[in-house]
């Protein structure tokens, strides 16, 4: 099967079990949708929202955070882990937000990727989720379903977004890279998956794959 047969089978099996996705990460703007998706680096969405609704009252705004004791972020966040890094990250940018942009989170990938911690998966998921560009956030467990699948042979996940781009109509990538993670949760993990009885690997492992699970 060529892979953009594969890609658009995968691409209406993932349709019929999320023909909804929720955003995984709990806010209620740009800002806080920013923020948020800074902390996910290295750490679980629901551990991210146990942690924020603690650190949004802090600092509910670019103007509120960057007053804020940098101490006092770090100490909030530190289940996150890596938090002396993403606290200095989370006051700087705030910082930069009101220097640069008036307070408003900018609409555009350069203007993101600029600001301190925010890289272009981050970038992309505000794009997507907060203004609704089309943008496909490849994170290492989108990496890693995209090998199994055959639809990627990308040694890196930027390679791996320019592949599931070519093989994907834009107006499904802001849904469709969610879809893919809801799926690898439920159905395809990294340890302990049986390829033979996912919904998916089922049929589109390619025998590579195949070949290297068994071996584990």
């Amino acid at each position: 099967m060529r892979r953009i047969e594969k890609a658009e089978r995968i691409r209406k099996m993932l349709d019929e079990l999320y023909p909804t996705v929720p955003i995984p990460l709990d806010h209620t703007d740009p800002f806080t949708l920013l923020v948020a998706v800074l902390l996910s680096a290295q750490c679980t969405d629901k551990r991210v929202n146990t942690v924020t609704p603690a650190l949004f009252e802090l600092g509910p705004t670019p103007l509120a955070m960057a007053s804020a004791d940098v101490d006092d972020i770090r100490e909030i966040i530190r289940p996150c882990g890596l938090s002396p890094a993403k606290s200095k990250n989370i006051s700087n940018l705030s910082k930069l937000l009101l220097e640069n942009h008036d307070g408003v989170v900018p609409q555009s990938f350069e203007d993101l990727e600029a600001l301190p911690g925010v890289g272009h998966k981050t970038a992309s998921v505000v794009m997507a989720q907060a203004f609704g560009v089309p943008a496909f956030p490849v994170d290492t467990h989108i990496h890693r379903l995209a090998s199994r699948w055959g639809l990627s042979a990308a040694r890196n996940v930027d390679q791996t977004e320019r592949d599931l781009k070519s093989l994907f109509p834009k107006e499904s990538w802001n849904k469709l890279h969610l879809q893919i993670i809801f799926f690898g949760r439920e159905y395809c993990p990294a340890r302990g998956h049986s390829l033979a009885d996912c919904p998916i690997c089922g049929w589109a492992a390619t025998k590579k794959r195949i070949r290297e699970e068994a071996k584990r």
